[in-house]
């Protein structure tokens, strides 16, 4: 699941973060950028059991209201297909996914019941789920609704980001990240698709734990050579008057081209001008690309490099 692009990401924020607090200890950043990424895939898991949890509720809602009056004013919504998602319960009998929550529970808890309740109403009131309970009653309509409510409503909601971001610091704007990981999921499966389906697993390459690693490693025992070539192509600019990010930036870019053979110079570079196109200032990813590419130039015409 977890990709080298949001490898990239999670390395930024903690060499970002040590940047701040003034502490580059080696083994503290790895520590703590293994824990994020962890959080990552929890929340992987988390994302999908929301699905089973909504289910679960309108299933009890609809339970009660047929044993009681209704209150004034109180809602009354046509779930009959909600209710009986067959992927919602395919999902809720997927092995992989129940192992999880009975060893780190289901996150959904008795102080969520109003933003669940909330989030389930706009479900319900949606055109999507309009179309779909007037739809044709078919294994792939039931998956693809919880496909567009995940893509149009859940990644849209207002609540769940501080929802999310009140249970755990770590998940902060992310979350919108794991959801597509949760959609391709989605996608795998398909009507005999067994309980024992695996879901993704947690890197999405073999090495890519490794590749997290090194690069934290070698962008903070770097830094001060990083810096000197940093340094030598900002013209008229002092490297104490960057702006802290885009320095980390470019010193996560320069360690990768340097540490890395096997990645091609044009892929580090491209993966970094977008991270700074989207974390930095609008003019930020064509600086800091002028940058890396001068310096990428300069390490292959002094032999320190040998790679395209």
């Amino acid at each position: 699941m977890i990709n080298r692009v949001l490898i990239r990401v999670k390395v930024l924020q903690i060499v970002y973060s040590y940047y701040q607090k003034g502490d580059l200890d080696v083994r503290g950043a790895q520590k703590e950028l293994l824990r994020s990424l962890q959080k990552l895939y929890d929340l992987y898991h988390y994302l999908l059991l929301l699905i089973t949890v909504l289910t679960d509720m309108e299933q009890k809602r609809a339970d009660a209201q047929l044993h009681r009056y209704l209150s004034v004013g109180e809602k009354v919504f046509d779930s009959e297909r909600f209710i009986n998602n067959r992927f919602a319960e395919q999902l809720r009998q997927n092995e992989a996914l129940q192992h999880f929550a009975n060893k780190n529970g289901y996150l959904w808890d008795d102080g969520d019941q109003v933003f669940l309740r909330n989030l389930s109403f706009k479900i319900l009131e949606s055109p999507i789920y309009k179309e779909y309970s007037k739809g044709p009653d078919t294994y792939e309509a039931d998956r693809n609704f919880w496909r567009r409510v995940l893509d149009k409503i859940v990644n849209t909601d207002e609540e769940i980001d501080d929802v999310l971001e009140e249970k755990c610091i770590y998940w902060n704007s992310d979350w919108a990240i794991v959801l597509t990981f949760v959609e391709k999921t989605i996608r795998r499966f398909e009507e005999s698709t067994p309980v024992t389906q695996p879901l993704l697993p947690m890197f999405a390459q073999e090495d890519d734990k490794l590749f997290a690693m090194d690069l934290v490693r070698f962008a903070i025992q770097g830094k001060e050579s990083s810096d000197v070539l940093i340094e030598e192509y900002i013209q008229n600019w002092d490297i104490e008057r960057l702006s802290t990010l885009d320095l980390c930036v470019m010193e996560l870019g320069v360690a990768e081209i340097r540490n890395f053979p096997s990645i091609p110079i044009v892929v580090s570079l491209n993966e970094y001008v977008e991270l700074a196109r989207y974390y930095s200032t609008p003019k930020s990813f064509q600086f800091i690309n002028g940058i890396l590419d001068a310096i990428a130039i300069k390490l292959k015409a002094d032999g320190q490099l040998f790679k395209n």
